[in-house]
């Protein structure tokens, strides 16, 4: 009975890594969607290599090279920026305060590289389902809002991306399950989720098949929360669509 409290504590970290890893991979995904559309075709272009190449590789190798990346690459930048040092002078009017601060190495935090890494996995693949959800959209309700005199900004907010949130609602869904079986792999880069903390209990009790399966109902309860959820929110985005559809027979 012990080992359930740290097993539920675990289980708040996997949930916060991937609701927070949700939240930045859908910002992350409408700006992929937007700059892949821009018509300056270099910055388009750089987007479109960054997330074949994000989708290409396996997940667990996207996890592996944030965590061991992210600390070499501030080294770099500390080195070639900021001289491998930041110098600092506090002006005092009669003297000056001058520091000096040598980096040579970078503790990052491993929930962080996590989050990063999730977030730009779901960004990737989701950003693909935005761009369909786009050309869902007729052309001639974004020539009918000009018509009217709307500012591309109410036009983007107020009638696009309400029917781009409707179009995309189901594959971003089924997104956000993978998301979440996702979460396992930051277990690798030594983050206390449900599978580490799992692996931990079963190297004390010695049943693997037990504690196995009691991680299997987590993520499924989880999944089922999240199904419930989602289907919800799809509802109530095909409401006024459905009554629309029987007012007009």
């Amino acid at each position: 009975m012990n080992y359930f409290f740290p097993l539920l504590d675990a289980t708040k970290t996997t949930l916060l890594i991937a609701i927070t890893s949700l939240v930045i991979g859908l910002i992350l995904a409408f700006l992929f969607t937007v700059l892949e559309s821009w018509r300056f075709k270099p910055v388009a272009w750089l987007i479109s290599i960054i997330v074949i190449v994000i989708r290409a590789l396996p997940e667990i190798l996207v996890v592996i090279a944030i965590y061991n990346g992210i600390p070499l690459l501030l080294i770099f930048l500390a080195d070639e920026v900021l001289g491998g040092g930041l110098d600092l002078s506090i002006p005092l009017g009669f003297t000056d305060l001058n520091f000096h601060l040598e980096i040579t190495n970078f503790d990052v935090s491993p929930i962080l590289c996590g989050i990063i890494a999730l977030s730009l996995l779901y960004a990737a693949y989701a950003s693909q389902t935005l761009r369909g959800a786009f050309k869902a959209i007729p052309i001639g309700q974004k020539q009918a809002a000009e018509v009217l005199g709307l500012s591309k900004s109410r036009t983007l907010f107020h009638i696009i991306i309400p029917q781009i949130w409707r179009h995309a609602l189901p594959g971003l869904g089924n997104q956000w399950l993978v998301l979440l079986k996702d979460t396992a792999l930051v277990s690798l880069i030594t983050v206390n989720d449900v599978m580490m903390q799992t692996r931990s209990i079963i190297a004390n009790t010695r049943e693997p098949f037990t504690w196995y399966l009691i991680a299997a109902v987590i993520y499924l309860i989880i999944s089922l929360i999240s199904q419930r959820v989602l289907s919800v929110l799809e509802a109530r985005t095909l409401y006024f669509e459905n009554k629309s559809t029987v007012t007009e027979k």
